[in-house]
């Protein structure tokens, strides 16, 4: 699996409003992510550390009831069981990586 091509792969709806792009290694899971702007993320956590990076547009995190906006090429890092919630400030393109794997998204 050396390369592949994003836009073949099945896009995906685990969360309403939040279609993405799953990519799986042995050790990492990685999302693309295309959402609209006033679109929310309810609150949720996972055992799973996360890293989200905004590629195009806003968004806001709240971390542990702490809001965080984020932008074009910056970076956010969740903690392991952390809770957490968004909001897209504009449409957004956003790109999640997972680890451990999410074994949950590997099988939609």
């Amino acid at each position: 699996m050396p390369k592949i091509k994003l836009a073949a792969i099945p896009v995906k709806e685990i969360v309403k409003g939040y279609p993405a792009r799953f990519v799986h290694t042995d050790s990492m899971t990685l999302s693309f992510l295309e959402v609209k702007k006033g679109e929310t993320l309810p609150t949720h956590h996972h055992v799973h550390e996360q890293v989200s990076i905004v590629l195009e547009g806003r968004f806001q995190l709240i971390l542990d009831g702490e809001p965080v906006e984020f932008g074009e090429g910056e970076i956010v890092v969740i903690p392991s069981n952390v809770p957490h919630s968004g909001l897209a400030i504009t449409d957004c393109k956003l790109m999640d990586v997972f680890n451990p794997i999410r074994e949950d998204y590997r099988n939609l």
